[in-house]
């Protein structure tokens, strides 16, 4: 993809789960290209420090949202609205990751999952949806894992509910095929956020492996020997959103340092 400042001047990019990771490495990425940003997330504090890192108020937008109940996603989506116009992105990136064996997984840790990996998704494209058609475009990116084109041991919940997004995409992208709004989601593998760094702190404390031993673990899935940075997905979800792809729509993009299934 090109990386002119201006590739997506004029555009809204609404980016859930903004704060930190990967949904802060799009949300810059959109930015950094001329598109005004509405970030979503949890922590008020981090969406406005990161704000005033894109620009301040011209530039970005900071909401406090939980993407799992569905008043507080249509306040979210009116604010954004009000404050840069009709969306014509929408990156679905806030997420969930549990580690736990199912007989573990109690019905609070299985629906928390579900909420905030499938609902969330739900809901925020349910909101996002009346504004693309009405201007016959949109670019829809769901981040999903590679834990949803197959299953992974100990983590069945997490695993069903990127399969559950991966469902979505291909449906939805049916949908709307012929209406100029493209459905896209984006697989990475391991990627360096706080959720890895969770894992490898959780699996060297229940083998007692060291947590370079514990991530060697991880590394040991990847062809490449290397964890998958933020950056690298965002590159990619800006591909998907950028001019000359209006025919890639209902794909799974992996990104996992050429990992075969």
């Amino acid at each position: 993809m090109s990386s002119d400042a201006h590739t997506f001047s004029g555009r809204h990019a609404i980016v859930t789960g903004a704060s930190r990771g990967i949904g802060a490495a799009i949300a810059t990425a959109f930015a950094a290209r001329g598109a005004r940003v509405s970030l979503l997330a949890r922590d008020q504090g981090k969406l406005s420090d990161l704000a005033e890192q894109l620009g301040g108020s011209q530039c970005a937008a900071p909401i406090a949202t939980d993407v799992t109940d569905s008043e507080s996603v249509r306040t979210a989506f009116a604010a954004a609205v009000e404050r840069f116009g009709p969306p014509h992105i929408l990156v679905n990136n806030a997420g969930q990751a549990v580690s736990s064996k199912l007989l573990d997984t109690d019905d609070a840790l299985w629906n928390q999952i579900m909420a905030v990996n499938v609902t969330g998704v739900f809901l925020c494209t349910r909101a996002v949806l009346p504004h693309m058609l009405k201007q016959a475009f949109g670019r829809i990116v769901n981040i999903a894992s590679t834990a949803g084109l197959r299953g992974a041991a100990y983590i069945s919940a997490y695993a069903a509910s990127k399969h559950a997004v991966i469902g979505l995409t291909k449906s939805l992208a049916l949908e709307l095929a012929n209406r100029d709004i493209t459905v896209n989601a984006v697989c990475p593998g391991y990627t360096d956020t706080d959720i890895v760094t969770r894992a490898v702190a959780n699996i060297a404390a229940k083998t007692g492996r060291s947590k370079h031993q514990a991530l060697e673990t991880l590394l040991a899935t990847n062809p490449q020997h290397r964890l998958i940075t933020p950056q690298e997905v965002a590159h990619t979800v800006l591909w998907l959103c950028a001019p000359g792809t209006q025919s890639v729509t209902g794909q799974s993009i992996v990104l996992s340092g050429g990992e075969v299934s």
